[in-house]
């Protein structure tokens, strides 16, 4: 036997056979639409509070360019926590990014209609 076999044997698992690369990319490539739909949504509005008659504020800037960043830091987190599991576990950790992203943008587009004012300059 082989070091490996006898090291998941002694560990209680079975060796682990690794996604071919077209699934990981596949997977991916559909979860990273939603992902690249947040980055635009949030970029959008961080360009219409910008431009309008008021402009921002440092920290409107801040909070507005955190939702253009969060989804990008997501998609990268979620995704090398789980481009080596199975298919089911990847698309389902990138699935958890994706609402952890949509909550996210739920509370800056609450806390902007709210406290609006506070993010304008």
């Amino acid at each position: 036997m082989t070091d490996s076999v006898t090291d998941a044997a002694a560990s209680g698992s079975s060796p682990s056979k690794r996604m071919p690369t077209w699934v990981v990319v596949a997977i991916a490539v559909v979860f990273g639409l939603f992902y690249a739909y947040a980055v635009w949504n949030a970029l959008g509005f961080l360009i219409a509070q910008a431009s309008g008659p008021l402009g921002l504020n440092g920290y409107g800037w801040f909070v507005l360019l955190l939702a253009v960043v969060f989804p990008l830091a997501a998609f990268g987190i979620a995704f090398a926590l789980s481009w080596r599991r199975t298919a089911w576990q990847f698309a389902l950790v990138l699935f958890t990014g994706l609402c952890l992203v949509a909550v996210f943008w739920l509370n800056v587009v609450a806390y902007a209609a709210v406290y609006g004012a506070s993010l304008l300059g």
